[in-house]
């Protein structure tokens, strides 16, 4: 069990099992964990497809977070699927997330060090921009669908320069809830110069602690705070692999870092009310 260093954290990024990659437990065992060092609310994710149905089960189990689910759009549930994103919605999904582990830039890079985490997991590639840098007409559909049902809409492994792209269709399809993943790791190729448009578009970034251990050649996400507002950054831990650290392992540390760079009391806004306003209605 943790030490509770922080109460009321909202984490945006949470792994449990069943999942192809090996984690710390099943899904209310790790919120479980997370809760113990003040962890009220959580979105699971996974790769593999879609977590609503497991969220509505993991807080039966552990009623003393409040867990919602959401859908990855990667080859196992079909890519730019707006039929998938409408029952994920219907059920109680919050969060649709773009590829991730089938996104051309995680699999051009998926020998790097910082997906090590992803090593033995490999999908199909699911394309999002065409070849002259416009967003595929099928996405289109699945902006529609998000905007209608209020969903936040995250980047997954997007570069910067696609997501910058994407978030301009989704605003003017009528988005208005954004999250751009992990966006310090460094083959999503972030660069400070695109921060602003970001701002403009509503764009909420996501500080994490396992993108951090994973990004050793780079500033940590916990620095994005120089070059961004801190009332549109969320904490997503993006934790729950059972090689990396527990929550209660790492959380205490990467905190005192992120305190250091925006201060105690915007530590607090962002581990606790920039995720949680973003995705409850």
């Amino acid at each position: 069990m943790g030490e509770v260093v922080i109460s009321g954290v909202a984490d945006l990024h949470v792994h449990g099992a069943p999942s192809l990659v090996e984690r710390h437990g099943l899904d209310h065992e790790v919120l479980a964990a997370h809760g113990t060092v003040g962890v009220d609310f959580a979105v699971l994710k996974a790769h593999e497809g879609s977590t609503v149905e497991r969220a509505v089960l993991a807080a039966r189990r552990e009623p003393a977070v409040q867990v919602v689910g959401g859908i990855v759009l990667n080859s196992p549930v079909g890519g730019a699927n707006p039929d998938a994103v409408e029952v994920a919605a219907r059920l109680g999904g919050r969060v649709v997330w773009m590829p991730t582990v089938s996104a051309p830039a995680h699999i051009a890079s998926s020998s790097n060090p910082e997906l090590s985490v992803h090593r033995n997991l490999a999908f199909r590639q699911v394309d999002v921009l065409d070849g002259a840098g416009a967003l595929l007409p099928a996405w289109q559909d699945v902006l529609e669908v998000v905007a209608a049902h209020d969903l936040v809409l995250a980047s997954g492994h997007l570069t910067c320069t696609q997501a910058l792209v994407l978030f301009r269709a989704a605003k003017a399809a009528g988005v208005t809830r954004m999250l751009l993943n992990h966006p310090r790791m460094p083959f999503l190729e972030w660069d400070d110069a695109a921060a602003p448009e970001f701002a403009r578009l509503g764009v909420v970034l996501e500080l994490g602690i396992l993108p951090d251990i994973l990004t050793t050649g780079g500033p940590p996400s916990t620095t994005l705070g120089k070059v961004y507002p801190h009332d549109m950054l969320a904490f997503g831990g993006d934790l729950g692999h059972a090689h990396y650290p527990t929550m209660a392992e790492a959380l205490p540390g990467w905190l005192a870092d992120l305190e250091r760079s925006v201060g105690e009391s915007d530590t607090e806004l962002i581990m606790t009310s920039v995720g949680r306003r973003l995705v409850q209605r």
